[in-house]
């Protein structure tokens, strides 16, 4: 009950605040970029690098694209170091801040798959399958999320996301008893997700049309999932999965130069086609 009545009143304070920001004149004056992971949560891991590296390498190269090329824009950043930053404070930072978007940088990763390495017979003469697990490494493809609810068998994404929240000292009491593998939890936190939906799915579309026009990367997508750094900000946001670590060519791209600058300018091109979109005078 104690979750339930605090993202009640949580929600319709967003809904007050935001409905009023909106009405004296939208502009994009703060942008939070959040590194995923961090410290001793390091995230997906590929062939020869982890997650919680590219995703801050990625993250450091888009602030600085932005206090470069769109310097009337203030940045902030969750993380600019190998550290652990709990979910709760990363959402902080950006509320304290009313900042106007939030950006997560995440890579993707697909679980080993199961497959019969062999057989051994059973008392009776039955074959009895022998399995072993090998990667995943053929998928491929970006894909970026926003707040939002799904069915129970799409829960992966949200899961694998909001694993990391285990990890932290007094989860439950930071986060009010949310349990990341309580599909209840996802249903009542996407109260939160109407008042920012709108242009959030709007950022989602410009940056995945920008990897897979600009960048030829594969589109998975923009979808809705029960992210809880998603579900706890106060603005419009977005996590974007850069690519599959776990695909070696992916990893391979990831980790160059001349991949995250890609990357960095298909996020950032999104951004500056989304301000001129929706701002308001």
């Amino acid at each position: 009950m104690r979750l339930k009545r605090s993202i009640f009143l949580f929600t319709i304070l967003l809904f007050i605040s935001s409905e009023f920001a909106f009405s004296q004149g939208y502009k994009v004056k703060t942008i939070v970029i959040d590194a995923g992971h961090g410290g001793g949560k390091p995230g997906a891991a590929g062939s020869y690098s982890v997650e919680k590296n590219v995703a801050l390498q990625v993250a450091l190269r888009l602030g600085k694209k932005f206090e470069e090329d769109m310097p009337e824009v203030k940045v902030l950043y969750t993380r600019k170091t190998d550290v652990d930053v709990d979910f709760y404070k990363r959402a902080e930072i950006a509320n304290d801040a009313k900042a106007d978007i939030f950006i997560s940088i995440h890579c993707n990763s697909m679980p080993d798959r199961r497959v019969v390495a062999g057989y051994t017979k059973g008392k009776k003469g039955k074959k009895i399958p022998k399995y072993a697990y090998v990667k995943n490494s053929s998928t491929s493809g970006t894909e970026t999320f926003v707040a939002g609810t799904h069915r129970l068998n799409e829960q992966d994404v949200a899961i694998r996301e909001n694993a990391d929240i285990k990890l932290e000292k007094n989860y439950k009491q930071n986060y009010d008893g949310y349990d990341p593998n309580d599909p209840e939890t996802f249903i009542i936190l996407s109260l939160f997700k109407n008042t920012f939906r709108d242009k959030s799915l709007k950022l989602a579309r410009l940056i995945q049309d920008n990897y897979t026009n600009e960048n030829k990367r594969v589109n998975r997508g923009v979808k809705e999932q029960g992210i809880l750094i998603l579900q706890r900000v106060g603005m419009p946001a977005v996590l974007t999965e850069i690519g599959f670590i776990s695909n070696p060519a992916e990893e391979n791209y990831m980790n160059s130069a001349s991949g995250q600058s890609e990357i960095v300018s298909a996020i950032f091109d999104a951004v500056k086609k989304y301000k001129k979109q929706t701002e308001v005078n």
